[in-house]
């Protein structure tokens, strides 16, 4: 009960009551009985998680009437999706007190302490501290593993490695309105002091950016998949890449996922023939009958004129939701080599659901989505799945040009003239 009581104060000092209200008070508990219901049936994950879902509605049914704010209400929701430490699965609104949905920085669990293990090198500006490997001591002054031994979940085993992992990150992202100030001990055993919000991030205003190197292209794209002008723009880039020997798409700046259009868009120039390239897996029920699996393959048809030459992927924990289907798909359609560490392990697809008496709503993950060898797409590792091993160079487009020019060096002949086209028919 402990933790219930944390939960409680929590919600009672972040603001004050309001006036009571027993319409709004009424339509609260609509909404959260509604919210319940649609996890139970539509939360494609529900069997897979590690959280007792009955708890769920237990402890948050005896909080509920403490809550009477609309702040408080959003946490509220907040909270309870939390249980079930699924990134993807979220209210659509948020305020200075929600966490943020993400961080440079990503930790990962070893023997009960937390390191870092990656870091958004793509897109950090001079950061010149090596931080990679480094034990995580403290954040804002307090233990770090207290901070997720406290955090305010009531239902879900935070010993879990899955678990714990999940809310190091979430504590790590910080919420809106406070500072997020890590205690590292570096490798050399120096302790160092991190204030997150002073890592400069770069903003590329460009949905896209392209350079060449070496008869190489390189394409990245800049956090825009769910733009309606990315595939013009893509298409317009490609068309001036078509004479270049190799093409790299880096996708570890797409933390904000998109639109599955642009993915079939993109991926269409890449191939001639229509193909499958990834694997959609719900359930249904109507009534009270048994609950019947449904199954269906995504397919891509060729569009335009056909790049032909080899194709690496970039890939990193930036790399989120449609992005990850752009890079589990070019690898299933056998059309590039993905290189980096694992991505955001978004899980599935999501629909929105709203509430009937707020404003705002959430998604659930109501598909499991498949790479075509039956892994499921939040679990796909790179080919080549690259170790960051610091923080001064980019190991992942060093490794990529590597490959790369292996396999134009196997695909042509001294002449420039192809051998074996790599595009499936």
């Amino acid at each position: 009960m402990k933790n219930l009581f944390t939960l409680l104060f929590i919600f009672l000092c972040w603001s004050n009551f309001g006036q009571f209200n027993a319409n709004q008070d009424y339509h609260f508990k609509q909404d959260f009985g509604q919210i319940l219901e649609d996890l139970s049936t539509n939360y494609i994950y529900l069997k897979d998680k590690k959280t007792d879902f009955s708890c769920v509605k237990e402890k948050y049914s005896k909080v509920i009437n403490m809550v009477k704010t609309d702040k408080q209400r959003i946490l509220f929701f907040e909270y309870l999706l939390d249980e079930f430490y699924d990134s993807n699965l979220k209210l659509n609104t948020e305020t200075k007190h929600s966490y943020r949905f993400h961080s440079p920085i990503y930790v990962t669990l070893k023997d009960d302490k937390f390191y870092v293990k990656d870091i958004w090198y793509s897109q950090m500006k001079d950061y010149g501290k090596n931080i990679v490997g480094a034990e995580v001591l403290r954040f804002n002054s307090k233990e770090f593993n207290n901070a997720i031994d406290n955090y305010p979940t009531q239902c879900v085993n935070k010993n879990l490695p899955e678990v714990r992992e999940w809310i190091a990150n979430r504590i790590i992202s910080g919420r809106n309105n406070k500072a997020r100030i890590l205690t590292l001990q570096t490798l050399n055993n120096k302790r160092v002091t991190l204030n997150i919000d002073n890592i400069k991030i770069t903003e590329n205003r460009e949905l896209l950016s392209v350079y060449k190197k070496n008869r190489i292209a390189v394409v990245k794209i800049n956090n825009s998949l769910g733009n309606d002008n990315l595939l013009l723009a893509f298409d317009k880039k490609l068309e001036s890449l078509m004479d270049t020997d190799g093409l790299i798409l880096d996708l570890r700046n797409t933390v904000d996922g998109g639109k599955p259009y642009n993915v079939r868009g993109i991926m269409s120039r890449f191939v001639n023939a229509e193909m499958p390239y990834q694997k959609f897996v719900t359930e249904e029920k109507l009534g009270n009958n048994p609950v019947i699996i449904r199954k269906r393959l995504e397919s891509v048809t060729p569009r335009g004129k056909q790049y032909k030459k080899p194709v690496v992927v970039l890939v990193g924990r930036w790399t989120n939701n449609t992005a990850e289907s752009l890079a589990i798909g070019f690898d299933g359609l056998q059309r590039a080599k993905v290189i980096g560490t694992e991505m955001g392990k978004f899980s599935g697809t999501t629909l929105n659901y709203s509430f009937n008496n707020r404003n705002y709503g959430y998604r659930i993950p109501t598909e499991k989505l498949y790479q075509l060898n039956g892994t499921l797409r939040e679990k796909f590792i790179p080919q080549y799945n690259v170790t960051q091993e610091n923080t001064l160079s980019d190991g992942v487009l060093e490794k990529a040009f590597s490959v790369l020019k292996f396999d134009i060096d196997q695909n042509f002949n001294v002449n420039g003239k192809e051998k074996n086209s790599i595009v499936k028919n």
